[in-house]
């Protein structure tokens, strides 16, 4: 048996798990060891790294529906076939952060939803809570198959950009989301709305100066402005017809997925 910490992940994975090794397991170093998830549609196998002699650290992928999944850990050494040593079951949930991502992208030219993230602010967060917000439904965001005709301004593209209206910039500038700014800036009408004044004749860019954040207000505005650091920048995906290869540079680990 081993033990998998935590036994569940978020849907969209990029969390670290700890793997427990039995006394029997521990063993030499030419050794190498791999866990391999199957859910009902999907497969992913992850390489891990070694802390000690008794426990491996590995990313969880990200998934495609909430389920409970198998886990296998594959020993595989030279010369010798690979072999399953120990199983579990782990889970997949969908997390507050992916709930929070999924109502954003449904809302965005909702006035009044938007209108509740306002009320949102007053509350202000403090700023390591804001951290992890920004961290977690930016990947999130990243996680939702978002539709092709999805735009930051919403459905309705109809609207001139003289209307004053709340867009979803004007909420993550407001609550200082680096990551999540970023994410939308890459998206259709993420450009577009940061020319957009709302009904206090505000911009995402003139909020950004009034709250004094430095960092975003250069992301809003300077030529070639870099991706902000965060645990999902550590993550490089490659893409091949059924197939994805991720490689998370911080942990050196490589998760494969494959249509099952």
């Amino acid at each position: 048996v081993m033990k998998l910490n935590p036994q569940q992940a978020p849907l969209y994975g990029d969390s670290v798990i700890t793997v427990q090794l039995t006394e029997e397991d521990k063993v030499e170093d030419d050794v190498v060891f791999y866990l391999i998830f199957t859910g009902s549609t999907v497969q992913h196998c992850t390489s891990t790294r070694k802390i000690n002699p008794g426990s491996l650290e590995t990313i969880s992928p990200g998934h495609d529906c909430c389920e409970t999944v198998k886990v296998a850990l594959c020993a595989s050494r030279e010369g010798h076939p690979v072999l399953v040593v120990a199983e579990e079951s782990f889970q997949f949930v969908q997390d507050e952060a992916y709930d929070a991502a999924q109502f954003l992208a449904t809302c965005a030219g909702n006035q009044q939803a938007l209108n509740f993230t306002r009320f949102l602010d007053r509350s202000r967060p403090p700023a390591a809570d804001v951290d992890f917000l920004d961290e977690k439904v930016a990947l999130a965001f990243r996680h939702l198959k978002l539709p092709a005709e999805w735009n930051v301004l919403g459905a309705d593209q109809s609207l001139t950009e003289n209307i004053p209206r709340e867009t979803l910039m004007h909420f993550a500038v407001r609550l200082g989301l680096l990551r999540l700014t970023w994410f939308l800036l890459q998206q259709p009408g993420g450009r577009g709305a940061l020319s957009i004044h709302n009904n206090e004749g505000a911009t995402p860019v003139s909020l950004a100066l009034e709250r004094g954040y430095q960092k975003l207000h250069q992301l809003l505005t300077e030529e070639g402005a870099r991706e902000p650091d965060s645990w999902s920048t550590l993550s490089h995906t490659v893409h091949a017809g059924d197939y994805s290869v991720k490689h998370h540079r911080g942990l050196d680990v490589y998760l494969l997925t494959a249509q099952a």
